[in-house]
C-alpha cells in the first residue's frame, strides 16, 4: 500500500483539472457532528429504491456521487429522496472521469490521477461535512434492525471516534417475489469512520484501501443488519478487470464466493448455505427480507461459514 500524498493540505491531480483537486474539509475548521454516508454509484437506478430510505433517515446527510451512469441514477436517487420526504438529506455530485477498475487496470494507474480509485473515492469524500463518515454501496440495504443501529451509531460515533465494521449477506435476486441469501460467508468490513488525516484513501494492490492508525478502537455490528443486492439478470462483475480469475483465487476469499454463488444460481443450481427466499404475493423480496425475513431469523445469527471456523480455530 503507498500512502496517500498531500492528505494535510489537499491533493491536485496529474491532468490539472483544477475543478477536481481536492481540498480536505478538515482544512476548512472543525467539522460538526454528524455522520454522512457516501455512496459511489454507476449504473445502480434499480436498487436504490430500496438503499436509499433507511439510509436517509439513519443518517444526518447523504451523499451519491455519480460515475458516469447511462440509467438515470442521478434522477432516481433525487425521486426516491423527496417522495420520502427526505430531499434535504440528499446531495448529489457528479463525477464524469472514467475510474479504473479494480484489478489490474487500477494497478497500471498512477495514483494522482483522476482515473484512479483512490484520487476518486478522496475526491469523493472531500465533500463529507460532518464528523464521521460511512463508506456506502448503492446495492447495500439496511434491515429494519440495522436502520435502527446506524441511526443510533450516528450519533454516538461523532462523540466517540470508532472505526465499525458491518457484516453484510449477499442476496441474489432473481424475481421481484424471489431471492437467495448467502449465509455461507462471514463478510466483516471496515464502513464507518472518522473524517481527518489519518483516514483518507490510498492506491493498494487491487483496489483502494483507507488508511487507519494502528490499535484505533474498532466497533462491530452483529450480523444480519445490512444485505448487498445482486441482481441475477445484470453484470455483478463489470467493475473488476478480470472477474473469471475469482473462479480459482485463493486470495480473495470474498470474490470466489461471490463468484461461484453468483454463476451457480445462473444454472439453476443452490450452494451449500445460500437460502432461497419466497415473498408473500404483492411484497418485493428485498423488502420482505429487510423488514420481515431477517429480524424475524433466530438470533443469535448464524452464518455457516467453514473458512471463518477454520481461520477462527487455527
Amino acid at each position: 500500500m503507498s500512502v496517500p500524498v498531500g492528505s494535510g493540505a489537499g491533493l491536485s491531480n496529474l491532468e490539472g483539472h483544477t475543478d477536481f483537486d481536492i481540498t480536505w474539509p478538515w482544512q476548512e475548521g472543525p467539522l460538526p457532528r454528524g455522520a454522512t454516508a457516501v455512496l459511489r454509484v454507476k449504473n445502480e437506478q434499480p436498487g436504490l429504491r430500496f438503499v436509499l430510505p433507511p439510509l436517509l433517515r439513519a443518517c444526518d446527510h447523504v451523499l451519491v456521487v455519480d460515475n458516469g451512469s447511462d440509467d438515470g441514477t442521478a434522477d432516481e436517487a433525487r425521486r426516491v429522496a423527496a417522495e420520502h420526504g427526505l430531499a434535504d438529506r440528499l446531495t448529489v455530485r457528479d463525477y464524469p472521469f472514467a475510474v479504473a477498475r479494480a484489478g489490474a487496470e487500477h494497478l497500471a494507474v498512477n495514483e494522482r490521477s483522476v482515473h484512479s480509485l483512490a484520487y476518486f473515492y478522496n475526491w469523493c469524500f472531500s465533500h463529507v461535512r460532518t464528523r464521521y463518515s460511512w463508506k456506502w454501496d448503492g446495492d447495500m440495504v439496511l434491515s429494519t434492525e440495522g436502520e435502527a443501529s446506524l441511526a443510533d451509531l450516528s450519533w454516538q460515533v461523532g462523540a466517540a471516534d470508532a472505526v465499525v465494521r458491518v457484516p453484510r449477506h449477499g442476496l441474489y435476486v432473481a424475481s421481484p417475489g424471489q431471492a437467495f441469501l448467502d449465509l455461507g460467508l462471514r463478510n466483516v468490513e471496515e464502513w464507518g469512520f472518522p473524517m481527518g488525516p489519518d483516514f483518507v484513501y490510498a492506491k493498494a494492490p487491487e483496489w483502494e484501501i483507507r488508511t487507519t492508525p494502528e490499535h484505533y478502537p474498532e466497533v462491530e455490528l452483529p450480523a444480519g443488519l445490512c444485505v448487498e443486492l445482486k441482481w441475477l439478470d445484470g453484470d455483478e462483475f463489470a467493475h473488476w478487470t478480470a472477474p473469471e480469475s475469482f473462479a480459482t483465487s485463493l486470495r480473495n476469499r470474498r470474490k470466489r464466493r461471490e463468484w461461484t454463488v453468483f454463476h451457480a444460481l445462473r444454472a439453476g443450481e443452490v450452494p451449500h448455505g445460500v437460502v432461497e427466499i419466497t415473498a408473500p404475493e404483492g411484497v418485493h423480496v428485498v423488502d420482505h427480507v429487510t423488514r420481515t425475513w431477517l429480524p424475524r431469523a433466530p438470533r443469535p445469527f448464524v452464518v455457516d461459514d467453514p473458512d471463518h471456523a477454520r481461520l477462527r480455530d487455527s
